[in-house]
């Protein structure tokens, strides 16, 4: 605390009438200390590490068993006109540039969009990356809520939220909330150094805003000793995110869609409840009402709540995908997640109008002139048996006539 001392004032993390040598009345490993947020850097780049490993080697053969199978790609053909302008402006090009590219490559319009088609089919996250992904956060999720479970089962806290605040700030910290901090800060910190080579969402702004408010809303209770109430936090937001996880891996999969869906409606009913009932009625309730029993408010009581309800609202952005999902779901039109990588949707009505392009790049054009040939055959069938119709008809009534 020699270090900044404004940042470290008191009465911004202490309230008021209590002192930093209050705190000192706790045996020294006993109490929170600032400095021991730094060991979080090195097991964030230890679960990077671990990360990799798992990806590398585990991952790949619980895929086989789901069976998790990539798509087979059709390359585009190489063009260093259409690569450099891909790379370096944008990857859907309007109608102007099309045009202008038209001109520099030499090549028709219905080339340049297949060759951009299939150019950004490529860059789309596989299959396998995908379930690596969702099968390291599963494992993590898991062991985190089992591990937090077990160290809060037994605590008064856990079923009594006034016991929250008893004798606050001066609480002792155990060494299992310790590392359970810890462990958590450190895999946060982790999401956030690999967010920008993870796969790419279309919640990726609110996916960073909640990892950075994670961080600092676990960073900031730590060190003002919020550590019952964070710990109540960690183990409420695990306890869905275990289901969302194996959800997805199932729907990697191949021949799991039961599973799925039974996995992804039971995780939108404790999402919901625990994320939109739970989470405001008694964490929030706590920390704002049941907490002014005990002190006055203060800085740090502001601050927190506020984080708080940073990540309350981010709940209830993503309780309306989910809405939506399960409004999918229930119409059965439900294919994918909402939250899916950012060109899968634009891809999926590619493949829609046009069959599968990972197989087929020119499959759209041929599909339409086959019905088109198949229309002006009929057409032409069509002309034909009328005229001979009429054809035969004025024969028999020039026959009649004659006779």
């Amino acid at each position: 605390m020699d270090l900044l001392p404004d940042v470290w004032r008191q009465d911004y993390w202490l309230p008021p009438g209590v002192t930093w040598e209050d705190m000192e009345r706790l045996e020294y490993s006993d109490r929170p200390r600032p400095r021991d947020l730094l060991i979080a850097l090195p097991l964030a780049l230890g679960f990077v590490a671990m990360r990799y490993v798992f990806e590398r080697f585990f991952a790949p053969p619980m895929g086989r068993c789901l069976g998790v199978k990539n798509r087979l790609l059709v390359t585009a053909a190489p063009s260093p006109k259409l690569e450099s302008f891909y790379t370096q402006r944008s990857r859907q090009p309007t109608q102007s540039e099309i045009v202008s590219l038209m001109l520099s490559s030499g090549k028709t319009q219905r080339q340049i969009e297949t060759w951009f088609r299939l150019r950004r089919n490529q860059d789309r996250p596989c299959q396998t990356k995908k379930f690596g992904e969702a099968a390291w956060r599963f494992f993590f999720y898991l062991t985190a809520f089992i591990a937090g479970l077990s160290c809060l089962i037994d605590r008064s806290w856990f079923w009594d939220h006034r016991e929250c605040w008893r004798e606050y700030p001066v609480q002792r910290m155990e060494r299992a909330h310790y590392w359970y901090y810890m462990l958590e800060l450190g895999f946060y910190g982790s999401l956030l150094l690999r967010i920008s080579v993870d796969i790419k969402r279309k919640d990726f702004k609110e996916q960073v805003i909640h990892h950075l408010a994670t961080i600092f809303l676990l960073s900031f209770s730590y060190c003002a000793n919020y550590i019952r109430i964070g710990t109540l936090v960690m183990l409420l937001h695990d306890s869905s995110d275990i289901l969302l996880e194996s959800a997805k891996m199932f729907n990697y999969g191949t021949g799991w869609r039961k599973t799925c869906d039974t996995l992804f409606i039971v995780f939108a009913v404790v999402f919901l409840v625990t994320r939109l009932v739970i989470f405001p009625s008694k964490i929030i309730h706590t920390t704002l009402v049941l907490s002014m029993e005990v002190f006055e408010p203060f800085a740090g009581y502001y601050f927190f709540n506020v984080l708080l309800m940073v990540l309350q609202a981010l709940h209830i952005f993503w309780a309306g995908l989910i809405l939506r999902m399960i409004y999918k779901f229930l119409k059965g039109k439900l294919e994918k997640d909402e939250r899916s990588d950012e060109e899968s949707e634009v891809e999926e009505e590619e493949e829609d109008k046009g069959g599968d392009v990972d197989q087929e790049g020119e499959c759209y054009w041929e599909k339409s002139k086959d019905t088109l040939n198949s229309k002006l055959s009929m057409l032409t069938n069509s002309c034909v048996l009328n005229n001979l119709t009429n054809h035969r008809s004025s024969v028999a009534d020039r026959m009649r006539k004659a006779q």
